[in-house]
């Protein structure tokens, strides 16, 4: 098969692209990314010379382009990761996330429904259903709670959710979509929150936690949430909606106290920092669904996956330096001026 991957040069896309090319190699995967702020070509470096592989440079909202490569690469599937997706700078800035998360989802979708796949699916965020009371830890996100966002970004994703199971209802189009929990691993962006306070305790710098770090999320190791997208886009049902959660719930405080000491730094590095406007309190996800239907149970437990992730930022300054740096930004032009 062919299958086309949006934003494969982002975190989770990438690591999914990493996956299929291990675990599918009779598969082909042509990786469209338009390298904004949080897209890496250096971190394909491993893969981009591989025959069942293409990078493409493109902004998924050019419908010329996309149809074009549609028409080279007639792809069986199309997995959608390509969207803004960092909550503080769709406060900031809303109009960049209306454009990518929307109208390039509707551009992808009508490119699919132009010229044909077996499977389009589209990779969302528990961030849609809002979220849940701290002190009612019996309470879970499941595919049928009510959506009900609290930022730009969130918003942007639950309308293209709806556009996506429009397009499966009025025109057909063969759909599934799955919403997880917050992801951690290899290649996370330095400005989220467990690569940041890794790389700033290195250095000895303030780890800055909002409000008083009380806010839990439902922490999913990349590698367990690529498997399970892989199940959905090859097995799942179309027109479904998959949940996809660790059943690790931390305290964002807890876990930078857990970095401290894991790097051996003082908990005084710790700062606390006005809180985010309209931040959400807690997510947790019921996966019973996916597990029932596909099999699929995280296999990383928490403690485990955050020394294998801490150990990789400390094996891999190589990749987050530059970013620092800002220089990574620059390494699609070093790669590709005298080709």
């Amino acid at each position: 098969m062919t299958i086309i991957v949006t934003g494969g040069a982002g975190f989770i896309g990438s690591n999914f692209v990493f996956y299929e090319l291990k675990n599918h190699p009779e598969d082909r995967i042509v990786c469209i990314d338009k390298l904004t702020y949080a897209g890496n070509l250096s971190t394909l470096a491993p893969v981009m010379e591989k025959p069942n592989f293409r990078f493409v440079r493109m902004d998924i909202c050019d419908r010329e382009g996309i149809y074009k490569l549609f028409e080279e690469e007639k792809p069986d599937i199309v997995v959608n990761f390509a969207a803004e997706s960092h909550v503080d700078r769709s406060i900031e800035d809303p109009e960049i996330f209306l454009r990518t998360n929307i109208i390039g989802t509707s551009v992808l979708m009508d490119a699919c429904r132009k010229y044909g796949i077996t499977r389009y699916h589209q990779v969302s965020t528990d961030e849609v259903y809002g979220d849940l009371p701290i002190d009612r830890p019996d309470l879970f996100f499941t595919e049928e709670t009510p959506i009900h966002t609290s930022s730009p970004y969130s918003s942007s994703k639950a309308s293209a959710d709806l556009l996506v199971l429009a397009y499966h209802r009025t025109y057909g189009l063969p759909v599934s979509i799955s919403r997880c929990s917050n992801n951690y691993g290899p290649y996370h962006f330095p400005e989220k929150l467990i690569p940041l306070m890794v790389i700033n305790a290195l250095h000895d710098k303030p780890l800055p936690v909002y409000g008083e770090g009380l806010n839990v999320r439902d922490w999913l190791y990349v590698e367990d949430h690529c498997k399970a997208i892989d199940l959905v886009m090859r097995k799942g049902r179309v027109g479904e909606v998959y949940n996809i959660g660790g059943h690790n719930e931390m305290k964002n405080i807890d876990i930078v106290r857990l970095i401290c000491k894991e790097l051996g730094k003082p908990e005084s590095l710790i700062t606390y920092v006005t809180d985010r406007k309209g931040h959400d309190l807690r997510y947790a996800i019921d996966p019973t669904k996916i597990h029932n239907e596909l099999g699929w149970l995280p296999e990383t437990m928490f403690k485990d996956g955050i020394k294998k992730t801490i150990r990789w930022y400390l094996d891999n300054q190589s990749w987050w330096q530059p970013i620092i740096d800002g220089e990574y930004q620059n390494y699609y032009e070093k790669m590709y001026a005298n080709r």
